[in-house]
């Protein structure tokens, strides 16, 4: 029988459990409940918009969204949400998801930090954009009654969120600093690396290659 949390039913498959059980064992609690209040919050914002989102992917894409902060899946130096994108990309593989899933897996995550962009796209990355904004900075908030609330937080317990997340975000991308460029990536850094400073697109264009 599907767990059901605030009204939302945690889809029951094979993949949501090795999901679950994935990320449950290898991020921090922190991280774990975030993902999987991200997914409810997900759900909420889907049925609020009458958005045809699949709870499989809703649920997949929530709970990778943020591995990519913790170990780079990629030899390369990338993004942490691109990280977090190919991590689901080879966990649905491995599980014979069809390319079209995957990708709208992929594209939900790789932009669930970037700002208006997701709600123009397809359910499932709009849904999870507002999810993340809900429990990051609090988007919503204010339509969702107490109770709802309450379950929701007596399910996954926040604690001292705001503080542990930012600096968990922080240790996420801090030795990668050039990935941060046009990105709100950049804030955490410029807030916690005093001697930080982001290139800005004017020197970038006056210190192109062209002579005018």
């Amino acid at each position: 029988m599907s767990e059901i949390i605030a009204g939302v039913a945690v889809p029951d498959t094979a993949a949501t459990a090795d999901a679950t059980r994935f990320v449950g064992e290898t991020t921090s609690p922190l991280l774990f409940h975030h993902s999987r209040r991200v997914f409810i919050f997900s759900s909420l914002h889907s049925r609020r918009l009458g958005l045809e989102a699949d709870p499989e992917l809703l649920y997949v894409a929530a709970l990778f969204h943020d591995t990519g902060l913790l170990t780079p899946f990629s030899s390369v130096e990338q993004r942490f949400e691109i990280d977090g994108a190919d991590h689901a990309k080879a966990f649905l593989l491995e599980r014979g998801f069809d390319p079209r899933s995957i990708e709208v897996v992929w594209n939900a995550i790789a932009l669930h930090t970037t700002p208006a962009i997701p709600v123009r796209m397809g359910s499932e990355i709009a849904a999870i954009n507002l999810g993340v904004l809900t429990d990051v900075i609090g988007f919503g908030l204010d339509e969702l009654d107490t109770g709802t609330i309450d379950e929701i937080t007596a399910a996954h317990p926040r604690g001292d969120f705001k503080n542990d997340f930012l600096h968990g975000y922080y240790d996420g991308i801090k030795h990668r600093p050039e990935t941060t460029y046009g990105t709100v990536n950049a804030d955490i850094l410029e807030h916690f690396s005093p001697d930080y400073r982001s290139t800005t697109m004017v020197e970038r264009v006056i210190g192109s290659a062209w002579p005018s």
